[in-house]
């Protein structure tokens, strides 16, 4: 019961952060996922203006592929019990020259650290997108690229699964790099429902 107060404590306090106002033209507004009992991350880079206008994450046509990707169905992603949805950047950051901007760098050191904290047990977390991966795959500094990145899950964390991000510009990205569909995404399936399941990772 009190790790379930804590974070809700905590969700209450995100979701009223106001840090990077003056630098949000659409105002903030944190759209985040968690639970104690959360057993599959997924840190994406940062809320469309769609889930900005509706508050609910991933509620796009990103997250529709990325849902199918995972194998989830929409009530097990929204699911906080089972389904932590933590981005690099909780409120959305504008539009840039060529799509929406990066992350605000101040969210995830201010937040990351205090919501991984209340989560409690062996859990399996997705990487989804180059921001999230320079942060939690690549802290030695190596530089890797991204379809390296994903390419390389077997070799990696069992704990961790690096993706490229689902935007429209994957569907590119996936003809060029037709393993992806053919090898990763069966790995990434079994691994997410191990993890709902609370096995051991089959990776």
């Amino acid at each position: 019961m009190a790790a379930a107060e804590t974070a809700r404590s905590l969700l209450e306090e995100i979701r009223s952060c106001t840090t990077c106002a003056a630098s949000l033209a659409a105002g903030p507004r944190p759209v985040v996922q968690f639970s104690a009992t959360s057993r599959l991350v997924i840190i994406g880079q940062a809320p469309s203006s769609r889930v900005h206008a509706t508050g609910v994450p991933w509620h796009d046509a990103s997250g529709d592929r990325l849902r199918e990707w995972t194998g989830l169905s929409p009530d097990e992603f929204y699911d906080a019990a089972k389904v932590a949805l933590v981005p690099m950047g909780f409120c959305y950051p504008g539009r840039g020259r060529s799509g929406d901007l990066p992350p605000r760098r101040e969210c995830a050191p201010r937040w990351h650290e205090r919501v991984f904290s209340i989560l409690k047990g062996r859990r399996l977390t997705l990487l989804v997108g180059s921001y999230a991966q320079v942060s939690y795959a690549r802290r030695d500094g190596t530089k890797r690229s991204l379809t390296d990145e994903v390419r390389d899950f077997r070799s990696r964390n069992a704990s961790f699964f690096s993706l490229p991000h689902p935007s429209w510009r994957s569907t590119i990205w996936m003809k060029r790099n037709p393993w992806f569909e053919a090898e990763v995404l069966p790995g990434l399936r079994a691994a997410v429902r191990d993890a709902l399941e609370d096995r051991p990772s089959r990776a």
